[in-house]
């Protein structure tokens, strides 16, 4: 018998029916041991030794394992192809070892590309030995983030409160959003001025042309700087009449992309499916692993860690042949494309990410997938098509007009672009991260030299520089990958660990570096600049690669970095909080203290007027407060967005005639109607909240009124008489009767809704009657038959969905949703849950899961991000409900599921009380 270790069950499964009866495949559900999360795991005194802790979900399966290996003749080591592939079969080994459950077994290491019998069946062919220096360079990488996370992390507890973590290549990758940050606060606009003329030819023909020049200099972009420059050159244009002074045609060449790393699918999955990068990668996984076809589970895909570009010869000729039988002999290239990676030390070893047989067109697989499973494989197969693709032929036109008017000689250019065979164009086109007008791929009219022009239209425009955009999170991706930051298998773990600290947001598929993060990457930069430098930690992954590749000891680079860490370290133990908050201030004063209207000092306490501003640290993170506390306490949070855009004045209430105001609060913004002044004393304003999603920048006069009518009077029942209201509650949008509440269903509008829509959900809602679980879960939808656990249900739980069966319950990945998972993967999801558990049902289906460790390296599970409101205030769709981050609620125990309550005052972020 030969025992064969993979990762997951799901590729145990296949590969057993690939290799048959003597083949014994067991999964060890990913990595078997890790540091433990405690001082001391790796020891820089003695050569770094590190400790391993086995993960008490995977004793079990360890136990397995060496309970198969008596009387085995081969143990085969065939996790996947990678440095944390090879680190698995190494920790397993070690264990084995340990456990002296190796006797004489023959001990083999196997690689393949995809899960198809072909590739299996042939990796078995050639069997290997564990690369030692794959693991020697996991080995660094991992005692490195632990080292940087259980050093720094308490540093940043003790010195900066309520900061929560640092990790060696998420402070870096953080560092890139918030210095963008800065560049946008400190970006000056600069007018200028553009002149762009429609002409037609002596055939009727409109075109545009732009200003390029005046009496022999060139015109550049910025060079009209004002109004009465270019009013000068409009007068000339008016008066001038236009000739062809030059035709230029010239042929180009445009060349498909190479097919996808991981780096390259992360980023066009965000640009053209709007994915996250760690679903993507979830998705992917899924297409790795396979689906059932003809009763064979086969994989969909090649391995999707990777930064080779390269593809296997037989996918190529496979390629070239879909091209031909698709699209004709014609865009089909003489001789087969090759590609060559341009990454730096490129680890993740073997090909791009491909089909595993590309006579499989998206089409014929869409019925057998899920949609984003169907879009990401097609997105997939359109890029390896697309690169065996003949090239694009294109004619890139230039013409040159002479204007004359009286003496004055105007040049104005037109550019143009004809695409004389679209080549891969017919199939792809690789997305952009920042979309602009592209003036080169306008088709410009048949011309000839010394035509006369007519002019039909002069536009004359004023612009102004705009600050560089923030990254989305493609561009981010791109840029780390540029800079050499990170690898393929960490960019979307690094980003997701961002977004769950909160460091980041994401609004409007855009990166916003939040207040705690732009105070973490402050204070590393002011007392750790050299550990978040961009070109060290660069230079600091070369290293590593160069530990894969067996050119340097892997403790002599951990020697080399921990030294000076440790020294840079204790260098700041003595500081005072206080003097950490002083410095932080210092550098982030124009970030927080934001130049007033009136020039007034903007550190002034705009509540007692004597005391300045400063930062301040409080249980809950940074916040701004006033010297002169206890006697003044106000206080606010640190400048944002959000902040730049409150205290302004959006208009009057047409009722009251009072004004209707976008305020900063120590909470956050809200919408206030009139002043104190304005009511009777003892009487407070009236106010009302700015909707999670909506940005204080959008907000305009008619939904703050809106908002402050809330809650709104629909009708009466026509039972009882009583009024029925809606409005928006601690769980969004209600109506209310009496004391039933009804949340808004998807496409309700909690302004518009009418009487009988409500009376029809009020009533429903009295049909299902009270909830018998505190925390309004769905009480379940029955799936079926489990073969052992008895009956399958589906559940909307305080953590998000899950299924359940016999007391085990496992929580719904993100790319399904309740209504969508079907019998089968719900089995394979509590069958994996059991087994992870040792086979035991979980006591206590209400338990929360374990809190993980306060301290994190690079990686962190991936959760998904929660979306953000539309400025309408809609009911969302129930199947959203996956998609919400699972941090957990706990209402009063007197409040309905649906209920909404009153906000929840945070807490004074000055007082240490919690």
């Amino acid at each position: 018998m030969n025992i064969v270790i993979v990762e997951s069950p799901a590729k145990a499964k296949t590969i057993n029916k690939y290799l048959g009866a003597s083949y014994e495949v067991l999964a060890s559900f990913g990595h078997v041991r890790d540091l433990p999360a405690k001082n001391g795991s790796v020891d820089p005194e003695a050569n770094f030794q590190m400790i391993w802790e086995i993960d008490p979900k995977a004793a079990g399966r360890l136990n397995d394992i060496a309970r198969a290996l008596k009387g085995a003749d081969r143990l085969i080591l065939a996790t996947d192809p990678d440095r944390e592939g090879e680190a698995i079969s190494w920790h397993v080994l070690e264990v084995m070892k340990e456990k002296r459950a190796l006797k004489d077994q023959k001990i083999e290491r196997v690689v393949f590309n995809a899960i198809t019998k072909q590739s299996v069946t042939e990796a078995m062919k050639n069997p290997r030995q564990i690369d030692g220096a794959l693991v020697d360079a996991y080995m660094a990488r991992r005692a490195l983030d632990y080292l940087v996370g259980f050093t720094l992390s308490p540093v940043l507890w003790r010195k900066l409160p309520g900061a929560r973590s640092a990790g060696r290549v998420q402070s870096v990758a953080l560092r890139l959003v918030c210095d963008r940050e800065l560049e946008i606060e400190k970006f000056i606009p600069r007018e200028y001025w553009s002149l762009v003329a429609t002409l037609t030819t002596p055939r009727g023909d409109a075109f545009e042309a732009r200003l390029v020049g005046a009496d022999g200099k060139k015109i550049q972009r910025l060079d009209i700087g004002t109004g009465a420059e270019a009013e000068d050159f409009k007068k000339a244009i008016e008066a001038a009449n236009f000739t062809v002074s030059a035709v230029e045609a010239k042929p180009a060449r445009r060349n498909p992309q190479a097919p996808f790393t991981t780096s390259t699918l992360q980023q066009e999955a965000s640009r053209k499916l709007g994915f996250a990068p760690a679903h993507t990668m979830r998705i992917a996984q899924r297409l790795y692993e396979g689906i059932d076809i003809g009763g064979e589970t086969t994989g969909l895909i090649t391995y999707m860690r990777t930064d080779g570009v390269q593809i296997d010869n037989s996918a190529i000729t496979q390629a070239r042949k879909v091209i031909g039988e698709d699209y004709g002999n014609a865009y089909v290239p003489d001789a087969p494309r090759q590609y060559q990676t341009k990454a730096k030390n490129a680890q993740e070893a073997h090909e791009a990410i491909r089909p595993t047989d590309l006579s499989r067109r998206p089409a014929e697989m869409r019925r057998r997938l899920d949609h984003d499973q169907a879009r990401l494989y097609e997105l997939i197969w359109i890029r390896t098509i697309a690169s065996q693709m003949e090239s694009a032929e294109l004619e890139r036109t230039t013409v040159d007009i002479a204007a004359k008017a009286g003496s004055r000689v105007l040049e104005l250019r037109a550019t143009g672009q004809v695409i004389k065979f679209d080549g891969f164009l017919a199939l792809y086109q690789e997305g952009r991260d920042d979309d602009g007008d592209d003036e080169d791929s306008r088709r410009l009219p048949a011309m000839s030299e010394g035509e006369a022009l007519k002019r039909k239209d002069l536009a004359v425009t004023q612009h102004f520089t705009e600050p560089p955009p923030r990254f989305s999170e493609a561009s981010l991706v791109k840029r780390m990958e540029e800079l050499g930051i990170g690898r393929p298998s960490t960019y979307a773990s690094i980003l997701q660990v961002l977004k769950d600290r909160g460091y980041v947001k994401l609004d409007k598929k855009r990166l916003h570096g939040e207040d705690k993060g732009r105070v973490v990457v402050a204070f590393l930069e002011n007392f750790f600049a050299r550990y978040v430098e961009y070109d060290f930690t660069a230079n600091l992954e070369e290293q590593l690669d160069r530990i894969s590749n067996n050119e340097i000891s892997w403790q002599q680079v951990l020697r080399d970095f921990w030294t000076d860490f440790i020294g840079a370290v204790d260098e700041i133990k003595d500081l005072k909080v206080s003097q950490v908050l002083d410095a932080l201030d210092e550098m982030l004063g124009p970030h927080i203290y934001t130049p007033r209207e009136d020039g007034g000092d903007p550190r002034q306490c705009p509540s007692c007027g004597t005391g300045k501003l400063n930062l301040k640290a409080g249980k809950f993170g940074a916040f701004v407060g006033c010297s002169n506390y206890p006697e003044c306490r106000y206080t606010r949070p640190l400048a944002t967005d959000s902040e730049a855009a409150a205290d302004r004045i959006l208009g009057k209430d047409p009722e009251t005639d009072r004004e209707v105001a976008v305020k900063a609060g120590r909470f956050g913004p809200y919408i206030q109607l009139g002043e104190p002044k304005d009511y009777a004393e003892g009487e407070k304003p009236k106010r009302a909240g700015i909707p999670k999603g909506t940005s204080p920048a959008d907000m305009e006069l008619e939904l703050a009124l809106q908002l402050l009518s809330l809650p709104r009077e629909v009708g009466r029942h026509p039972e009882d008489g009583e009024p029925i209201k809606a409005g928006i509650g601690r769980f969004g949008p209600y109506v209310q009767h009496g004391k039933t509440y009804a949340s808004l269903e998807a496409g309700d509008e909690v302004f518009t809704i009418g009487l009988n829509r409500a009376v029809t959900l009020i009533a429903e809602r009295i049909l299902k009657g009270p909830s018998k679980r505190r925390f309004g879960a769905d009480p379940g939808k029955p799936l079926g038959e489990h073969p052992t656990l008895g009956t399958v249900a589906v559940k909307g739980g305080r953590y998000g969905a899950y299924v359940t069966a016999g007391g085990v319950n496992a929580t719904i990945p993100s790319d399904k949703t309740q209504e969508s998972i079907t019998l089968e993967e719900a089995i394979a999801l509590i069958d994996e849950r059991a087994a992870k558990a040792g086979g035991k049902p979980r006591r206590g289906a209400k338990k929360a899961p374990a809190k993980k460790p306060a301290v994190k390296a690079d990686a962190a599970e991936a959760k998904p991000a929660k979306k953000a409101a539309a400025k309408k205030i809609v009911a969302k769709p129930k199947s959203d409900a996956t998609s919400k981050a699972r941090a957990p609620v706990t209402p009063s125990a007197k409040t309905s599921p649906t209920k909404p309550a009153k906000p929840v005052a945070k807490k004074n972020p000055g007082k240490a009380s919690g």
